[in-house]
C-alpha cells in the first residue's frame, strides 16, 4: 500500500457515535490517521481535498462475520474480489469466520489470510482462530498462539459442538487468554435436516423445519456455560425473539455475553420463503414476522449490539438445486448500507444509532480500537450519499458472488468513498476492473474544489 497522502474532508455532515460527534465539519487527515476536525490548520496542505456536501461522513464500517471463501473455496470467491466488495460498501474491517480449507486453526493459516488481504490494501481482515482442530468438535486449538497470530476472537464457523464438556474446556482456555467466543446458536440435533423455520409456513409448503427451540436450547446452554466459566462470548446472527430475551437477561445477571443481528433478518420472514427462491435459503433461517419485530425492538435498545452482514458468496451452481438442497446463504455486502439506511426510515434507530451499530460497537467486540474518528485514530473512512437512489443487479455487483433477494429493489443510499488508513481505496464512479467479466465503473466525478470554504448549504 503506497504512503498515505494529506486529505481534507470537506463540507460533509461528521457522525462519529463514539465521540458523539454530528454536524457539519471538515475532516483533515495525515500519514494515515486522523489529523483534525473543524476548521484547516495552520501549515496543513493537503493533497486532495474530497467535497463531501451533502454527503455523510463516517468510521468505516466493522463487519464481524463474512466469508472470503479463500483459502479452499475460489470458485465460490477470493480475498481479492470480497475485500474489494466490502471496501465498495464501506466496510474498513471484517472477521472472517475459520471455515476455510485448511481450516484457521493453525497461525500459519490466519497469517496467509492476513497478509493476502494486507497486500491488496482493500480491507483490514481478521480472521476469528477455530475453537477446536478443524472444527470436528473434539480437539482444542492452540488458543494462544492464535491469539498472537492476530486472531481476535475464536469461533466453530456454524458447527456447534456437540460435547458439552468440551464446549466448556474451551470456554475455560479461551477465557485464561481473554479471547471472545462466537458462537452459533443452533442445536445441531434439533435443526438437522431443517432449512426453513418450523410453522405453519414450513408445514403448508412441505419442508423441513428448524424449531426455535434450535437456537434457545443453544442459547440456554452456552449462557450456562458462560456464568460456570466467566468466559467472554458473543451470539453471532440470533433470530428468536425468545432467544434475544434470553441473552437480555443474562447481561442483567452479569454474564458476559454479547450478540449481534444479521441485516436480512430485519426485514424479511418465514412468509418470504413461499416462493421457494433459494435466495430465501438461510442459516439460521428468517423467522416470524414477530421474531423479526422483537429483533428490531432489541437492536434498538442494546440487546443486540452490532449489525452484521452476514456475507456468503456463492457461486451458480449453489442455488440451482431443489430449495431443501441448495446452499444457505446470499452476497450481503454492497446492500448493507442501504438496508441499515432503511432501518432509519422505519423508526428502528436514528442514523447515528445505526453507524454505532456497524462502527465502534462491532469493534468493542472485536477488541479493537476501531470505529471512531478520535484524534490520532487510524484514518479508517465511509463517505456516502444518504439520498442516492439505485439498483443493485447481479451483473453489477463486484462481490464474486451474486445471489441475493433485494436484487431489482430500489434502494437508497451508496458509499461515494473508502478510505483505509488515509488510503482511497474506493471511489464511485472511477474507473476501476469489477470481476473477470471486465466490467468497468462510470468515468471520474467532477474534481473537488480547492479549498475548505464554508459552505452554503447544510445536510
Amino acid at each position: 500500500m503506497t504512503h498515505p497522502p494529506r486529505l481534507s474532508l470537506c463540507h460533509g455532515r461528521l457522525i462519529d457515535p463514539a465521540n458523539g460527534i454530528d454536524d457539519i465539519l471538515d475532516l483533515h487527515l495525515a500519514d494515515g490517521r486522523v489529523f483534525a476536525i473543524g476548521d484547516t490548520p495552520d501549515g496543513f496542505v493537503p493533497s486532495r481535498i474530497l467535497d463531501a456536501q451533502g454527503l455523510v461522513i463516517c468510521p468505516g464500517f466493522v463487519d464481524l462475520c463474512a466469508r472470503l471463501r479463500e483459502p479452499g473455496h475460489e470458485q465460490k470467491a477470493t480475498i481479492a474480489s470480497e475485500t474489494r466488495a466490502a471496501a465498495a460498501s464501506g466496510i474498513t474491517t471484517l472477521c472472517c469466520p475459520p471455515d476455510t480449507f485448511p481450516v484457521i486453526d493453525t497461525p500459519a493459516v490466519a497469517q496467509l489470510i492476513q497478509q493476502t488481504a494486507k497486500r491488496l490494501g482493500f480491507a483490514r481482515v481478521l480472521p476469528a482462530g477455530a475453537v477446536t482442530q478443524g472444527l470436528e468438535g473434539r480437539k482444542i486449538t492452540e488458543m494462544a498462539a492464535l491469539k498472537r497470530a492476530g486472531c481476535p476472537v475464536l469461533s466453530q464457523s456454524d458447527r456447534p459442538i456437540r460435547n458439552t464438556q468440551v464446549q466448556r474446556r474451551a470456554l475455560e482456555y479461551a477465557a485464561t487468554f481473554g479471547l471472545n467466543v462466537f458462537l452459533h446458536p443452533q442445536d445441531p440435533d434439533l435443526s438437522e435436516g431443517g432449512c426453513v423455520h418450523e410453522g405453519l409456513i414450513s408445514t403448508r409448503l412441505g419442508l423441513p423445519g428448524i424449531p426455535e427451540a434450535s437456537e434457545t436450547v443453544a442459547v440456554a446452554r452456552d449462557l450456562a456455560l458462560a456464568e460456570q466459566t466467566g468466559a467472554q462470548i458473543h451470539f453471532r446472527g440470533l433470530s428468536t425473539a425468545r432467544g434475544v430475551a434470553m441473552l437480555a437477561d443474562a447481561r442483567r445477571r452479569g454474564i458476559r455475553a454479547s450478540g449481534d443481528v444479521s441485516l436480512h433478518q430485519l426485514f424479511l420472514t418465514d412468509t418470504d420463503v413461499a416462493s421457494f427462491d433459494a435466495n430465501y435459503h438461510l442459516i439460521p433461517p428468517l423467522r416470524t414476522r414477530a421474531d423479526r419485530d422483537a429483533l428490531r425492538i432489541a437492536l434498538a435498545n442494546g440487546d443486540l449490539s452490532a449489525i452484521c452482514s452476514d456475507h456468503q458468496p456463492h457461486d451458480a451452481d449453489a442455488k440451482l438445486a431443489p430449495f431443501p438442497e441448495t446452499a444457505p446463504g446470499i452476497s450481503t455486502f454492497e446492500t448493507l448500507l442501504p438496508l441499515a439506511l432503511r432501518l432509519v426510515a422505519d423508526g428502528v434507530l436514528d442514523l447515528a444509532g445505526v453507524i454505532e451499530r456497524l462502527t465502534v460497537s462491532p469493534a468493542r467486540i472485536l477488541s479493537r480500537n476501531l470505529g471512531h474518528l478520535t484524534l490520532g485514530a487510524p484514518a479508517d473512512i465511509c463517505i456516502f450519499d444518504p439520498h442516492a437512489t439505485w439498483i443493485p443487479q447481479a451483473d453489477t455487483l463486484i462481490s464474486q458472488g451474486y445471489h441475493s433477494p433485494f436484487l431489482g429493489q430500489a434502494m437508497q443510499g451508496r458509499v461515494v468513498w473508502t478510505l483505509l488508513g488515509g488510503n482511497l481505496v474506493f471511489e464511485l464512479n472511477r474507473r476501476l476492473p469489477k470481476r473477470t467479466t471486465g466490467v468497468r465503473f462510470a468515468p471520474d466525478p467532477q474534481e473537488q474544489p480547492a479549498d475548505c470554504a464554508p459552505a452554503t448549504a447544510a445536510l
